[in-house]
């Protein structure tokens, strides 16, 4: 390197007194100097040398200078990235950790005498009049760096605000006089080397790159600490006209910029002519790494997640007390986000779904895998990748709508088991006994605001070989229609919702109020599979519901630990009741419907559930220490899953244990491999006998016979209105109702909506 310019120690300079004194005297000519540079007529404006120097008093007397926005890392359980997320792509260094030629040569192009002169540089004013002056136009600026670094705390301020943006770098007088006035106050405050190192640190370089450490690792692939001669050069001439210098989209343009650079270099002795000139033979060098920005470059189909983090931090009061707030503050970013998401429990959802569901398939399927006891979701994956391409989607499927979902799906028998629980909290057996015929009319049952629902229609089962009596194991086990119907109205319709309720069900996946009738316990409002699988989670939590969580901790650019909301955890149920369940559910995967999902090596329970016409089938279930819910079906609600190919293998009709089954078993598989999970806390069960009581009126006279079309209006077209489900897949069971888009006969809740990509049709 050349000879080194002497450059002051500390703020460099005149005092503030010298200064501002400097500033008036110029600016009694202000509006001709400042018209000269850059402006029309001061005159033309209103501006006098009053009314400058009166402007200048009345400006703040502090600049407000709001944390730099940098990227948001957001990190998995065990510390790995997930994704970078960012309005701007900035990392924050200090000046040591800058090469030393980027600082020369980034003084050398946009302000040479930085060192030399105050906050304003009164010279490079009066030269710029007189070059300007002489060519007719504004060839030359006169902003010193410290003033620039201003102007872009100004843009910085303005965010993405279009209309604040163009305030803050509007060529006018009053902006010019900003600048002067806080670049004194700077310099005074910070000295010279901190300017430069927040300089450094607000500019744009172009390619989404701002400041000197993600504009070396756009273009270089290095930080800037490792920056050489050349590849500084080019940086630094970046900053006048990223678009018009730019050295990817224009390699000459920005060679001829640098060698500008190189040559101010040596014509300031910061090199030898020697070393400019052997340096402007070289090329560019570029190593260029292409911007990874957003939950969109996750991998192991962790976006979704990403995403949802997104929608938690925007959501939750922990992260500001507004919407506005929380949203200004991830734009600001520089957070380091750890989340719950385990990274083998991802794997082998995602594993389990790529071997089970295609992202061509007609329909698509969701799994989400939470940790009993704490809330944390731990897997969250889907067959559909996020993206915007032919087979990918931004909706996440396993969510309620406001968190970045859809109107969700309705669950089937898997809601079953929240009437059973309500019914053994109220005190009744499990060797309580219906007829359960395979058919019969709906009971009556009363909410708890005292509305009573009556109904014509019929409930039946999922096959006529299905006729009672049955107790409550056997009746889960095969996933009796009539049986759980018959239970509700006996636990009453008031205390099913209160337990629905407090198992963290209090609405629709679309955020709609829950629909109320008969047939609530068949599972006819949408849910989320997050919802499903942190609601029987409890049942391994003996009876105790925690809120699902997916952040851990958040750390600033400072190092300095935010507040994270943390899970709750209320009691649902008594432990007695948690762990007769637990036996109920058992028996589902040992000798019920759900025999192809239960575990070889440790305890698993769990639920299936088909809605009628195969638009949904799902299975839901849990160990001692993980919970998983799956969901199967066409987020249009328009494919029915019969004569159908899903992931490459033929189903005449799909049910729950089918499909959904074998996707959990290998996820959850998967998710616990290499671990030793504690037995479910079970109660021994007696099970009744079986009189026959054919003279039950209240719960069904053993109608036997029928043809499976639930009469006029069918279940929901008479209750709710539309296209809805059966318990595990029965056939006909709306027959004559709505088709869910327009509402059915007799329909006393509206309509039933859905939308392509938003969570398919339903009672309204």
């Amino acid at each position: 390197m050349g000879h080194k310019r002497s450059r002051p120690t500390g703020s460099g300079g005149t005092s503030t007194a010298q200064q501002a004194a400097k500033f008036l005297g110029v600016s009694v000519m202000a509006g001709v100097v400042l018209a000269g540079i850059a402006l029309p007529a001061a005159g033309a404006l209103g501006l006098s040398a009053k009314g400058t120097a009166a402007g200048f008093d009345s400006l703040p007397g502090e600049l407000k200078r709001p944390p730099l926005s940098q990227s948001t890392q957001i990190l998995d359980a065990k510390g790995d990235l997930i994704a970078n997320v960012y309005s701007r792509d900035r990392k924050v260094v200090g000046l040591d950790k800058i090469s030393k030629s980027m600082q020369q040569a980034i003084v050398a192009i946009e302000d040479a005498r930085f060192y030399e002169h105050g906050a304003i540089d009164v010279k490079g004013i009066l030269r710029a009049l007189n070059k300007n002056a002489q060519e007719g136009g504004v060839s030359e600026g006169a902003s010193t760096l410290t003033q620039q670094y201003v102007k872009n705390v100004f843009i910085e301020e303005a965010g993405n605000d279009a209309t604040k943006v163009a305030q803050a770098t509007q060529q006018t007088i009053g902006r010019k006089i900003k600048e002067m006035k806080y670049a004194i106050q700077l310099e005074q405050e910070l000295g010279k080397k901190k300017i430069l190192e927040n300089y450094l640190n607000i500019t744009f370089f172009g390619e989404q790159a701002y400041g000197v450490e993600s504009a070396s690792r756009r273009y270089f692939s290095k930080s800037a600490k490792d920056l050489s001669l050349t590849e500084s050069a080019l940086l630094a001439g970046l900053v006048q006209s990223p678009s018009r210098y730019d050295p990817v989209n224009d390699p000459e343009e920005a060679k001829k910029r640098r060698d500008v650079v190189l040559q101010r270099m040596a014509d300031l002795k910061d090199i030898t002519q020697a070393e400019a000139d052997a340096a402007k033979k070289k090329p560019l060098g570029l190593k260029i790494s292409q911007p990874k920005n957003g939950c969109i470059t996750a991998g192991n189909g962790a976006g979704f997640f990403c995403d949802y983090v997104h929608q938690v931090f925007l959501s939750d009061k922990a992260f500001g007390k507004t919407k506005a707030e929380r949203s200004k503050r991830w734009d600001q970013g520089g957070l380091t986000i750890r989340t719950t998401l385990d990274p083998k429990a991802q794997q082998a959802v995602q594993d389990s779904i790529s071997r089970h569901v295609y992202k061509s398939d007609d329909v698509a399927t969701a799994v989400t895998l939470v940790q009993p006891g704490t809330g944390k979701i731990v897997g969250m994956g889907q067959s559909r990748p996020y993206g915007f391409k032919k087979n990918q989607t931004q909706i996440n499927y396993s969510v309620d709508r406001s968190m970045g979902g859809g109107a969700g799906y309705q669950p089937g028998s898997t809601f079953k088991p929240f009437t059973a629980a309500a019914a053994l909290e109220k005190g009744m057996s499990t060797a309580q006994v219906y007829p359960s015929p395979y058919e019969m009319p709906y009971p009556d049952v009363t909410d708890c605001k005292g509305n009573r629902y009556t109904s014509d229609a019929k409930v039946p089962n999922e096959s006529k070989s299905e006729v009672g009596p049955y107790g409550m194991r056997e009746a889960l086990a095969k996933s009796i229609n009539t049986y759980f119907v018959s239970l509700e109205a006996d636990a009453g319709l008031c205390d099913v919702t209160r337990m629905v309720n407090a198992l963290g069900i209090t609405e629709r996946a679309g955020g709609t109020k829950l629909g109320l009738g008969a047939s609530f316990t068949l599972g006819v409002n949408e849910m989320s599979p997050l919802k499903m699988a942190a609601a029987y989670a409890a049942f391994a939590n003996k009876g105790e519901y925690c809120t699902p969580i997916a952040i851990e901790s958040v750390t600033d650019a400072n190092g300095k630990k935010l507040p994270v909301p943390k899970t709750e955890c209320e009691r649902a149920m008594s432990e007695q009741t948690a762990s007769t369940i637990n036996t109920l559910l058992k028996g589902v995967v040992e000798d019920g419907t759900g025999q192809q999902a239960g575990l070889n090596d440790r305890d698993s329970a769990g639920k299936t559930g088909t809605t009628d016409y195969r638009f949904a089938a799902w299975f839901v279930g849990y160990t001692s220490d993980m919970a998983g819910a799956v969901w199967v079906g066409d987020p249009a609600h328009k494919r029915k899953m019969t004569n159908i190919t899903i992931g490459g293998r033929y189903h005449a009709e799909v049910y729950g244990a089918d499909t959904p089954g074998p996707i959990w078993k290998d996820a959850m598989s998967g998710a616990l491999a290499g671990t030793v999970s504690p037995s479910l806390p079970t109660v021994a069960i007696k099970d009744p006998e079986k009189p026959r009581d054919e003279n039950d009126d209240r719960h069904g006279r053993g109608n036997n016979g029928g043809n499976g079309n639930g009469g006029d209006g069918g279940l929901l077209g008479d209750i709710f209105g539309g296209d809805t489900l059966g318990a595990d897949g029965v056939n006909g069971f709306t027959t004559g109702g709505g088709n869910g888009r327009s509402g059915g006969t007799n329909s006393t809740t509206g309509p039933g909506t859905g939308t392509p990509e938003t969570g398919g049709t339903g009672p309204g």
